[in-house]
């Protein structure tokens, strides 16, 4: 069989195992209700590693999906987490002949006169395209990336089964309503098959991040870009894990860099970048020393309200000054309802986990004696069992990505063993902070970069 047929069997063979994934899915679903009928527990692992199984059929963008759940704390329970943390997100890659009829359907039959050098070979693949290194005509290394095809009705069928995951959780335990949350996350992923958008992200996070030395932006090069091709100037780098061994001061310095680019984004401009995984940042080096970073991904990008960014500071001054007044006022900001002086201790739990490093004045670690994979867990669990006799409580969709970001850059924290006056940090990022100054500044960055205020 040629390669060509190979390829094109191995893709509209999709909707088939999406079918059969549905069907394994569905039966665990049945298998754990089962359980509960006869009084068994649901929780096992034996049930999550089904679970995982029943995913593990897939290597497209529902492994994204799963991963993305399982960062969330809590929203499914530990060892089914633990069981989704497992999977990989890749996609087998697409093969040269594939690639080509790919870049023909995009660029048109011309395609490879556009560039100086291309390599049909993958660099990278992700779960829902793989990234190719190729040269500008003038001689620009560039990144392509490329996405698979009928992307689409791949990621609504991962929807679908995310559904399902959810409706299972609410069933097992419906102290957190994770329905705001399914809706977020849905909403997330189909952005990120739209890569005009994702060109858009990036506009906007080189105006944001254009004073900051220590976060590089590429460039974009719109004419080799359509919505399914992102052409990015490429930048040298290395791996954030490759600097484990390196001295403090270096794991320090990146670590810096790390915080200003989540943190410079949303104090100012009310953005985040939603997706803290290890491969969406490598680290620059000049002279042969870590300098910063370069921050590859702009797919999973959520733009706030402003309020919702005065919410993250009342309730940082609320815990930092003693003033459960305001601390209330935030989380009614963010759009928690139905607040008891009880539901509110609860999440003063999670609250104080978060902001604790930024409340204290001093240099420290993010957390001691915690592994990145287990980072929030405890406090999840802890809210969790508080909500049991205190809920039931819906967590508003805004708060989704803002959490696991949070976590995320916790975890790259860990992972550096980094040692950072974190207070004064964020100190230094929300100086003469106001919602208006953030309103009029992130209406300007929006506008400039063709994107809605309301995304």
């Amino acid at each position: 069989m040629s390669d060509r047929d190979s390829e094109a069997n191995r893709f509209s063979a999709r909707a088939a195992r999406y079918a059969r994934v549905g069907a394994n899915v569905g039966g665990v679903a049945a298998r754990i209700a089962g359980t509960r009928l006869f009084g068994l527990e649901g929780r096992s692992a034996s049930n999550a590693e089904a679970l995982a199984k029943a995913l593990g059929g897939l290597k497209g963008p529902i492994m994204k999906v799963a991963q993305l759940i399982a960062t969330i704390p809590d929203v499914v329970p530990p060892e089914y987490a633990a069981e989704l943390q497992k999977l990989q997100s890749q996609a087998p890659p697409m093969g040269a002949a594939f690639v080509k009829r790919r870049m023909m359907a995009e660029l048109g039959p011309q395609w490879r006169e556009r560039f100086g050098e291309f390599d049909l070979k993958p660099a990278a693949a992700a779960s829902l395209g793989q990234v190719h290194r190729a040269t500008t005509l003038s001689g620009m290394p560039v990144a392509c990336k490329l996405q698979y095809p009928d992307m689409e009705s791949a990621v609504e069928a991962d929807i679908a089964q995310l559904d399902i995951l959810f409706a299972l959780h609410r069933r097992m335990e419906p102290v957190i309503n994770t329905s705001e949350i399914a809706k977020e996350i849905g909403a997330r992923v189909r952005e990120e098959l739209d890569y005009k958008r994702e060109a858009k992200h990036i506009a906007l996070y080189r105006e944001i991040l254009a004073e900051t030395p220590e976060v590089r932006v590429p460039g974009l090069e719109a004419e080799l870009s359509t919505r399914r091709l992102l052409t990015m100037h490429w930048l040298e780098g290395s791996g954030i894990l490759d600097h484990k061994q390196d001295d403090q001061a270096a794991r320090d310095r990146i670590s810096t860099a790390m915080f200003k680019a989540w943190w410079r984004p949303f104090s100012h401009h009310g953005v985040i970048h939603g997706d803290p995984h290890l491969g969406n940042y490598t680290v620059f080096s000049e002279d042969g020393a870590p300098e910063g970073i370069n921050l590859l991904d702009y797919g999973c990008i959520r733009i706030f309200p402003p309020s919702f960014v005065g919410g993250v500071v009342d309730l940082y001054r609320g815990l930092l000054e003693g003033d459960p007044a305001r601390v209330v006022h935030a989380y009614e900001t963010w759009g928690f309802q139905g607040l008891t002086k009880e539901l509110v201790d609860t999440l003063n739990i999670w609250a104080r986990f978060i902001y604790g490093p930024l409340l204290e004045d001093r240099t420290r670690r993010i957390a001691e004696g915690v592994s990145p994979a287990e980072y929030g867990r405890k406090q999840a669990f802890q809210v969790h069992t508080a909500l049991k006799r205190k809920g039931p409580v819906t967590v508003p969709r805004e708060f989704v990505f803002m959490d696991r970001a949070a976590i995320g850059l916790g975890g790259v924290f860990l992972h550096l063993d980094a040692e950072l006056n974190f207070h004064r940090l964020f100190e230094h990022e929300i100086e003469n902070f106001a919602i208006d100054a953030v309103s009029a500044v992130q209406a300007k960055a929006l506008r400039q970069a063709g994107l809605s205020p309301t995304a």
